[in-house]
């Protein structure tokens, strides 16, 4: 059964809200087949990442950077998981106060080392999330889990 792996720092209620649309998204009745298996991102493990066939990473934008524990995860995988899991699908999303492009070019910088594909456009969130937001979130869980499906 394929498998989504969603990591993530979830350290507010803005981002806790983000992370239940994706993960709303990626269990919808209509996926079937794929395991969803989240992890905190200081909790996530190399093994976690080479067991997984897709990857959905989530964090708030902290000093205009991903935040500590989503760099740690990467610091942790990038070695370990280079070679084997080049051209998996991922996708993310970030929420800042005030601004989140630092945060997402960091994700797109250090995915690309690693050789992901993005399936899904990149979710950024400011401020408190609005109805749109957390539909996009879901939609995004939505489009990786999907294009695991056997």
């Amino acid at each position: 059964m394929p498998t989504l792996l969603i990591v993530h720092h979830t350290p507010s209620p803005n981002c806790q809200a983000l992370l239940e649309a994706v993960v709303a998204g990626a269990t919808a009745p209509e996926i079937e087949g794929v395991r969803v298996v989240r992890r905190a991102a200081l909790a996530a493990t190399p093994i976690d990442v080479l067991e997984a066939d897709g990857y959905l990473v989530g964090t708030p934008a902290n000093l205009g950077y991903v935040s500590g524990a989503l760099k740690h995860f990467f610091d942790q995988v990038y070695y370990p998981c280079l070679d084997e899991t080049r051209g998996r699908p991922f996708g993310s999303y970030v929420h800042g106060g005030n601004d989140t492009t630092g945060a997402a070019r960091a994700i797109e910088t250090i995915t690309t080392g690693l050789g992901w594909q993005r399936a899904a456009p990149a979710v950024s969130v400011i401020g408190e999330p609005a109805k749109g937001d957390l539909d996009a979130c879901w939609e995004l869980g939505a489009a990786l889990a999907a294009g695991l499906m056997d």
